[in-house]
């Protein structure tokens, strides 16, 4: 998997995170709501870095140590406390779940194919 495809799932990742995030601000007025917003903006940062060929192997394994520990975040703190109000808050999370399970998988792979390829 080349660098383009990789950095294509971190922009979706970020911008699901960004966008669900803000909604979840919107609509609860909370500031903690804004947690996922900032990884968004740290992964979209860290994915611009992936074109330098200096960065690369620090901001890729960068990512997937965000995009791990956003998605555990998701799915430890968050969801439980959100299945149980039910609602649209719980379709942003699986949304944010969704994206950044993707992201990792796709960077898992994406390490795998680099490391047979050597």
């Amino acid at each position: 998997m080349e660098i383009r495809s990789i950095q294509k799932f971190n922009l979706i990742n970020s911008i699901a995170l960004i966008s669900m995030s803000a909604w979840g601000y919107i609509d609860t007025n909370s500031f903690t709501a804004l947690i996922p917003a900032f990884f968004g903006v740290l992964l979209f940062i860290l994915g611009t870095m992936l074109t330098n060929e200096k960065l690369v192997k620090l901001s890729a394994h960068l990512l997937v140590l965000f995009t791990l520990l956003i998605l555990l975040a998701l799915i430890i703190q968050v969801l439980p406390g959100v299945v149980e109000r039910g609602g649209v808050g719980l379709f942003r999370v699986i949304a944010m779940i969704s994206t950044s399970l993707l992201a990792m998988i796709a960077f898992v792979r994406s390490f795998i194919e680099n490391r047979k390829s050597k």
